[in-house]
């Protein structure tokens, strides 16, 4: 028999595991918009018409499938995560063998262009990743509680050519400056095509209760990442300035991208879930 797998937020990188996954695996897929069923339908997924947001919408899930990938992000108010309280809620009246759930780097917070690794404690330092911190010790809990293996995959900045809103040309043809390389902080990336094989193989050999950074080998102030893709794709390079003149210049969310800086090391990545990276640095995948 087929595994079964029930995808969680079926956007772009679910998608992309629905390809990877096609005709080996029976997909099922929850979708709070029933204008998508159609499109789900046709890349290979049985669709479900269900709101995380309400709780009675989601009670046909439990038993449906062994392994569970939640690609949905929280609300946007408070420090808890109530979605992913509600699926959980539902799943466990028949828990699943496993769960990969799609986090976040930001739960680590600033780290100063530190290079950490897995053990570096959270210090969450925005709502929204507050909310993923919530959500990961839920996830945990649940696993220990009824035995489902949970793998947390802590995600950075996700690109690719093909990706709405995923490459960074358009933000050069806006004309979006940088920091200049003394106020500059390191960002950390991953191809959509390799989070996509992380979740598939985070589904099959994840640890129980781990979180892994699925990130790509490079380690890159984001000016360079800027330039880097300013020259490949033969547009002007990005206007340089400090960290003042941002504040001036940019709004809020732009800002708060440039609050933190750390690099992370993907060993766990690598050796647990065995990921060869197709694109192992932006070079590659831009």
């Amino acid at each position: 028999m087929a595994p079964r797998l029930l995808i969680i937020g079926c956007g772009d990188v679910g998608l992309r595991v629905l390809k990877l996954l096609a005709g080996r695996w029976r997909v099922l897929a929850l979708t709070s918009s029933p204008q998508r069923a159609a499109a789900l339908r046709t890349a290979g997924a049985v669709p479900l018409v269900g709101n995380l947001d309400d709780p009675q919408t989601l009670a046909r899930l439990a038993g449906l499938a062994d392994r569970v990938l939640h690609l949905a992000p929280p609300g946007r108010d408070g420090d808890a995560d109530m979605r992913t309280r509600h699926l959980l809620a539902a799943l466990a009246r028949r828990p699943p063998a496993a769960l990969v759930y799609a986090s976040t780097t930001g739960v680590y917070g600033d780290c100063g262009g530190a290079l950490i690794d897995e053990t570096r404690a959270p210090n969450p330092a925005t709502d929204r990743a507050r909310r993923r911190v919530d959500a990961e010790a839920q996830l945990r809990a649940f696993g220990r509680r009824h035995g489902t293996r949970v793998a947390l995959l802590r995600i950075p900045g996700i690109y690719a050519r093909d990706r709405e809103g995923g490459h960074p040309r358009e933000r050069l043809q806006r004309g979006t400056p940088v920091l200049r390389r003394e106020d500059d902080v390191f960002t950390n990336h991953i191809h959509a095509d390799d989070l996509a094989r992380a979740c598939m193989l985070a589904l099959l050999r994840g640890l129980p209760q781990r979180a892994v950074n699925v990130c790509d080998d490079s380690q890159m102030l984001m000016g360079d990442y800027f330039e880097l893709a300013a020259d490949l794709g033969h547009l002007p390079r990005p206007e340089r300035i400090t960290r003042a003149e941002a504040v001036e210049r940019l709004g809020a969310m732009q800002l708060s991208f440039w609050s933190e800086s750390r690099r992370l090391a993907n060993a766990r990545l690598k050796g647990e879930l065995r990921l060869k990276l197709r694109y192992p640095t932006p070079r590659e995948g831009l």
